[in-house]
């Protein structure tokens, strides 16, 4: 469907107002969906792409809870990343908002430079200098990336096969990421001995690298193109039954290579068969059903829905089903859930003020539910919703739903992270 045909779809009905976290902080209409989807009307119409409408469509965080939203259907993902291309192709930034994007595109899609800023980071963290930078008045972009750092554990390898335990059911491929393998590296390994324990052989390509998300996300589409065929090489000799990923957002770009390579000469069909096989962890693991033990973690669970899990792919039932399988573990919804945390891709970092206040807004509903634990499917949701609960002074655990899963087989207390 062109781009003009996906604008007629919107009646302007209003229903998505309600759902839109910019919509919600500021009430302003050229800050909700339907106000964007004018202002994409009128720049097709020939109004031009000054600073002002920009800001419109930066300001926006790519949530899609206007997708769930909307009784007409409207594929609102597909109009912001095609708006946020343009967006990159026509508008001249200024030189910080160009230095920042630079800075964050040449680093985060790529593990090997994550990599060699570990030890760094490490020696920060161990300066005590922390304290000190924490003290300054940096640019809040700056601010907000030096807070949402992690903790700096051990990185886990994975092997690059790794035999099913018992009778084999399946031969899964498992996606690495960029920021999940340096920095979350043990969601990984948690992911690759629940698989194991249910009958997985599991590959993990040594050739593969990012794929594609945050670049697609920001407008960056060219970029996007270039990882996605990679990472489509690199598991095309794999003969996978399922592609399995663990972070929300790679996985709703994943599932989308059928149409960001549609119009790449030969790679149309081959984006699309890729992403025929793609499956979130939990979506895969409830559809192979269980055969490993789960013992007894008696503990209570905020769970929080990932934007692009619960609204880009429409996977709610299956995270909570999986927790609820847990002998022992109580599972508590979050209130506001359908609500952005003000992660999104790399929108703290460009956006950190409305980002700051949605953290924050996540973190207090977050702490009404008087959990144990925080779980959810984003590396980026776990940072953001950990620093704004640092912030407000609640240390809570933190940990991705496999690594819950992981635990309560192997029979071992949940190794979280603060």
């Amino acid at each position: 469907m062109e781009f003009d045909d996906l604008l007629a779809d919107c009646v302007h009905c209003g229903f998505c107002l309600p759902t839109c976290p910019t919509y919600l902080l500021w009430g302003e209409e050229m800050d909700s969906p339907r106000g964007r989807i004018y202002l994409m009307q009128q720049e097709r119409e020939g109004a031009p792409l000054d600073d002002t409408m920009v800001r419109h469509f930066d300001q926006c965080l790519g949530c899609m809870a206007c997708v769930t939203a909307c009784p007409s259907g409207v594929q609102y993902d597909r109009l912001i990343e095609s708006t946020r291309a343009t967006v990159e192709r026509s508008h001249r930034r200024t030189l910080r908002e160009r230095a920042l994007r630079t800075l964050v595109f040449k680093t985060f899609p790529y593990p090997r430079r994550l990599r060699a800023l570990r030890p760094i980071l490490r020696a920060y963290d161990a300066s005590g200098a922390k304290r000190v930078v924490r003290r300054l008045r940096l640019p809040g972009s700056l601010q907000n990336m030096e807070r949402l750092l992690p903790p700096l554990t051990d990185v886990a390898t994975v092997a690059e096969v790794t035999p099913a335990v018992g009778v084999k059911r399946a031969r899964v491929g498992l996606l690495l990421g960029c920021v999940q393998r340096e920095f979350f590296s043990g969601v990984n390994a948690a992911t690759v001995r629940v698989l194991a324990a249910e009958g997985c052989e599991v590959v993990a390509p040594a050739t593969q690298g990012c794929c594609g998300a945050l670049s697609l996300h920001i407008g960056r589409e060219q970029e996007s193109v270039r990882f996605a065929k990679r990472l489509v090489e690199s598991f095309e000799s794999a003969h996978v039954d399922a592609i399995i990923v663990n972070a929300a957002g790679c996985g709703s770009s994943m599932k989308d290579y059928g149409w960001l390579l549609r119009n790449e000469p030969g790679w149309g069909d081959r984006g699309a068969a890729f992403s025929a096989k793609v499956r979130d962890v939990t979506e895969f693991l409830v559809e192979l059903g269980p055969v490993a033990t789960r013992h007894p973690l008696p503990m209570v669970v905020a769970y929080h829905d990932a934007c692009h899990l619960a609204h880009a792919q429409g996977i709610r039932a299956q995270p909570r089903a999986l927790l609820a399988g847990i002998p022992g573990l109580e599972v508590r919804e979050i209130a506001e859930g359908e609500i952005c945390c003000g992660s999104a891709g790399v929108y703290n970092l460009l956006q950190p003020a409305p980002a700051q206040v949605l953290g924050e807004r996540k973190a207090a509903n977050v702490v009404a539910t008087r959990a144990d634990v925080l779980a959810t499917a984003n590396p980026g949701c776990l940072m953001q919703i950990a620093s704004a609960l640092d912030r407000s002074g609640h240390a809570l655990s933190t940990a991705h739903p496999i690594e819950l899963l992981d635990a309560a087989i192997a029979g071992r207390p949940l190794t979280a992270k603060t």
